[in-house]
């Protein structure tokens, strides 16, 4: 089998797919039993590779936030009330200070239905 050059190897990982790139870089870690992860430094992440990997990593956590109340407020500050256990005064004053977080750090699934919830009230709701 003739040997490629550096040139040619480097032309042909170009044109792969991020997917089929991906899966060589999975193939070359089992063949040669090696990772392909960045190191990561008692002081903190290096620059430049690292802050690519973590850019790269799925979010998990997210907060919901009143973007705006809407027409029907009323309704609004029942389901902020029913969502955070908050009393009637605390909700009102997060309904009156949108946009506001009004859960944080939460699962995508959880994030969901609390936007359902209050946008079928009439609220705007972002998910970050």
């Amino acid at each position: 089998m003739p040997v490629a050059t550096k040139e040619e190897i480097v032309e042909a990982i170009s044109s792969l797919s991020v997917l089929e790139l991906s899966e060589l870089v999975k193939d070359l870690e089992e063949k040669f039993g090696v990772s392909a992860a960045v190191p990561m430094m008692a002081g903190g992440p290096m620059p430049g590779g690292a802050a690519e990997a973590s850019a790269e990593e799925e979010q998990t956590e997210f907060d919901v936030i009143l973007a705006s109340v809407g027409s029907q407020k009323i309704p609004v500050v029942k389901e902020i009330r029913t969502i955070t256990s908050l009393g009637l005064k605390e909700a009102k004053a997060l309904a009156d200070e949108a946009p506001k977080p009004i859960k944080e750090k939460i699962s995508k699934e959880e994030a969901e239905e609390i936007k359902a919830k209050l946008e079928a009230v009439g609220a705007t709701i972002e998910i970050k």
